[in-house]
């Protein structure tokens, strides 16, 4: 996963610090793994149980590897998907909740510390009897001083206070190293506030996107109501918000055009910007943030054009509607029980397909490690990733870094002067695994244990002032974008940096007792993936230093556009249902660094094996484990209305054809399984992919 945006819900996951780790040279030569510590358990394979024997491997591998699992195991009612790798994800909070009710047993943790706050918090989530008591009662004082704003200097006023708590109406306004120069933090100007998941909700005409902005105006006027407008003032709200969202989604680019970084990189002056948005004071704003900017990068200029036109025409009552719109909907989750029901009845039941609300411990375990990510992380890992387990993953990093090179080094279609520079960006990858070795300091964060929505306030202020103070800075290269508890991992094209939480580097994806296949064919396969990510559409526009620059000879661009160009189109063709398919260009990122890291573990899977032959494990040879590992652990069931949602906004293909498009373009698989070329499976020469 590319370290990208997400929703924010008055906070985001913070970027927490780590002491980089040098990144192994790609000439260096691949170790093989460790062997497991004195004590443990016998090596295991792949699971066995898992697979549906009545399919075939050649005809539809996903259905072949976990088909069994997925009959067996029904997606719980409150996810939108179900695997082996998401039971795992959900374990890790079964283990954060266990963490968390230990140290809550101690009342007189010193206030301050990192147990006395992620305790503190977690009491005050779990106060459900005294939220829904407070009703929206802790909006009111907000919803107030918005209602009493009286002219445009008091809306940029009251503004600028709601982005203090991070709910993002209108703009964002964060740090974002310079593209040309990334060691500096600029300011970073970009668009925010909409209730619908993206631009095309408010005007793409196919059935579902209508029915969907009618069901979102229902849910804007029922919250509104719960807050305690009249039905007929709730459904003029509703029909406020709406109009002014639609007038500033149409200037918005679409997700396919915000793949490519160029589409956003707009460096500017401060008094450029002013100059073209006279409506909005920005030096008060920047003042408002005790900030000091002269220049700063404007995303999208149009969408700030249509923001200029919006403050000179529309009423100003409209914009204190929208406002009160983005704070409701923002501090929902957070709130009584009936304005938290309407929130997820639209939001993830509707638009994502769950059938019932998480129990509340889990809510408030992935509250905890939203709001205090690292504070939780810090014990988190302390219990559940011990030291051995981080060397290993360290070694499979320098094997599959080494087996980058040497595909590199082996290109037929690229000259040697863009080998050199790729081979040069290849050596200053960054890898981090596991946690930081230098913690985010919370002390000045106030946690009461009776306060649930104080805590998300004064928990989402630090995060804005953690943010902002990087503006003007040099560039922390130790910062993190996931906490360690998270299941999952990203590369930072403009750090060069690949990031392993220790919550992804669990048993399935990674276990110290497994054997190497399914180790290469879980957890190695996301380190290729991640590492290739460097080099996938997005990822090969940044050098090494992270300069968004062009590093490739003409001719060599132009072949490696024609590989990805394959990848595209073959993604194109994969429909989740009649008439709705993947979009190439949108998952060509994600469906290029699962192609490349599928390659690049199998690669460091055969020299691993030079030092220590792999058995065969319950009648399955290595190389069947090894693609079996990907499969039991990528391949996913997911509901109907979450892959709609995932082919219109994710870059990432839904499960099976994540587990299907790489390998049906890898020989070593087909060969695996004795595939015949005319197999399902198995691409033809002429229209097979291989970028990397």
């Amino acid at each position: 996963m590319r370290n990208g945006s997400r929703r924010f819900r008055l906070i985001a996951f913070c970027v927490a610090g780590l002491t980089p780790l040098a990144a192994s040279s790609a000439a260096t030569a691949a170790t093989p793994p460790a062997a497991p510590p004195a004590g443990t358990a016998a090596l295991h394979g792949i699971h066995p149980e898992d697979i549906d024997r009545s399919a075939d491997a050649c005809t539809d591998f996903f259905a072949f590897a976990n088909g069994a699992w997925r009959k067996a195991n029904p997606i719980p009612p409150s996810l939108p998907r179900w695997s082996r790798r998401w039971a795992a994800g959900e374990q890790s909070k079964d283990q954060l909740r266990t963490l968390l009710e230990d140290l809550g047993k101690r009342k007189d943790w010193p206030r301050g510390t990192v147990d006395q706050q992620i305790t503190d918090f977690y009491a005050a989530c779990m106060d459900e009897s005294r939220i829904d008591a407070l009703g929206a009662q802790p909006l009111a004082p907000l919803l107030a001083k918005l209602d009493a704003v009286r002219d445009l200097a008091g809306f940029r006023e009251a503004l600028a206070s709601l982005h203090e708590m991070a709910v993002y109406a209108l703009f964002r306004f964060s740090p974002k190293p310079d593209n040309r120069d990334p060691s500096r933090v600029l300011a970073r100007v970009s668009p925010a506030g909409l209730g619908l998941p993206d631009r095309d909700y408010y005007s793409k005409t196919e059935p579902r996107f209508v029915e969907a902005r009618e069901k979102y105006r229902a849910h804007v006027a029922k919250m509104f109501e719960l807050v305690g407008y009249a039905p007929a003032d709730a459904r003029a709200a509703s029909d406020t918000v709406f109009a002014l969202e639609t007038r500033l989604a149409a200037a918005r680019l679409d997700n396919v055009a915000l793949r490519d970084p160029a589409a956003t990189d707009h460096k500017e002056t401060l008094g450029a910007l002013q100059q073209s948005t006279p409506s909005f004071d920005w030096s008060r704003y920047i003042r408002h943030h005790g900030l000091t900017v002269t220049e700063l990068n404007v995303d999208e200029p149009a969408y700030m054009q249509t923001m200029e036109k919006e403050l000179a025409s529309t009423p100003l009552a409209a914009w204190k509607t929208y406002l009160a719109w983005t704070t409701i909907h923002e501090a929902a989750p957070y709130l009584a029980a009936p304005i938290a029901a309407e929130d997820f009845a639209f939001n993830q039941a509707y638009l994502e397909g769950a059938k019932e609300m998480k129990p509340r411990w889990k809510r408030c375990v992935e509250l905890d490690d939203l709001f205090l990510g690292e504070a939780l992380g810090r014990r988190y890992a302390e219990r559940y990733f011990p030291p051995e387990a981080k060397a290993r993953v360290r070694e499979m990093v320098t094997n599959l870094l080494a087996a980058m090179g040497d595909t590199i080094r082996g290109l037929e279609w690229m000259g040697p002067d863009t080998k050199r520079r790729a081979l040069e960006k290849l050596a200053t990858f960054n890898p981090k695994v596991g946690y930081p070795d230098k913690w985010k300091d919370y002390g000045s964060v106030v946690v009461e244990p009776g306060s649930m929505w104080g805590n998300v306030v004064a928990a989402s202020q630090f995060f804005v002032r953690d943010q902002l103070a990087r503006i003007g800075k040099p560039l922390d290269r130790s910062l993190w974008g996931m906490t360690p508890p998270t299941s999952n991992a990203y590369y930072d094209a403009q750090l060069n940096e690949i990031v392993f939480p220790a919550g992804i580097l669990q048993p399935p994806a990674f276990d110290l007792t497994a054997v190497d296949a399914v180790n290469y064919g879980a957890i190695g396969v996301v380190i290729g993936h991640e590492i290739s990510h460097g080099f996938d559409d997005e990822g090969a526009q940044y050098d090494a230093q992270g300069r968004l620059e062009n590093w490739w000879t003409a001719d060599d661009l132009a072949r490696f556009k024609g590989r990805t160009r394959c990848v595209a189109d073959q993604f194109e063709g994969y429909f989740i249902e009649p008439g709705i398919h993947h979009q190439g260009r949108l998952v060509l990122g994600e469906s290029v660094a699962d192609l490349a890291g599928a390659k690049l573990a199998w690669l460091a899977f055969q020299k691993a094996q030079e030092s220590r032959t792999a058995p065969t494990l319950d009648g399955f040879t290595p190389a069947q484990q090894f693609f079996l590992a990907w499969g039991q652990w990528r391949g996913d069931e997911i509901r109907p209305e979450t892959q709609r949602f995932m082919v219109q906004g994710d870059p990432h293909p839904t499960g099976k054809y994540r587990v299907i498009g790489p390998l049906s373009n890898l020989p070593p698989f087909a060969a695996a399984f004795g595939c015949k070329p005319d197999a399902e499976m198995v691409r033809p020469p002429a229209v097979r992919c291989e970028v990397w």
